[in-house]
């Protein structure tokens, strides 16, 4: 091929410059801004600015309830940039993806979409063949381009639409 630089670029890291690794006690502070400022600017479909939706769904996402989360044991990923906090994912036993979450100030960057195969990666190396989550209404797209698919109606939690997806970890071949 006459453009290898050109597909090399095409298919090199989109998030140049990103990091990716378990949170600890030190993250979260940036945890709890991202988690926050990404539920209540990009999620709009799922709270639709309702104040009880909001003050339910960020309840539990501030710096104390992180550390409590990390000192129990959770396993949390996050995506950093200059240091900074710009993306949080989380791990629960059994192959579930408990949260992905890009700040507002970094999303369409593909730092979810990274930041969610490193979670596969994660599963996969714990033995899990298939991974579930559950998606928020405005991710739901998202998650059907990284190749999730519904596993069962949408229910809801605190009044927010969540739909069950799940996805095939086993190598493609």
């Amino acid at each position: 091929m006459n453009n290898k630089r050109g597909i090399a670029q095409a298919f090199s890291n989109p998030s140049e410059g990103l990091g990716l690794r378990p949170a600890t006690v030190f993250d979260v502070f940036g945890m709890s801004r991202t988690l926050t400022r990404s539920f209540c600017d990009l999620c709009q479909a799922d709270h639709r600015d309702d104040p009880m939706k909001l003050a339910l769904w960020t309840a539990n996402k501030d710096p104390a309830a992180i550390r409590d989360w990390i000192d129990a044991g959770a396993s949390l990923w996050v995506a950093t940039k200059r240091e900074e906090v710009v993306a949080v994912g989380g791990l629960r036993a059994e192959g579930e993806i408990s949260l992905l979450y890009v700040d507002p100030d970094h999303s369409g960057q593909r730092i979810g979409a990274t930041l969610l195969h490193q979670l596969q990666d994660e599963l996969r190396a714990q033995g899990c063949t298939e991974a579930q989550l559950r998606a928020t209404k405005t991710a739901h797209g998202f998650y059907v381009a990284q190749g999730w698919q519904d596993a069962g109606d949408p229910t809801e939690w605190n009044g927010l639409p969540q739909y069950p997806m799940r996805k095939s970890l086993h190598p493609v071949g």
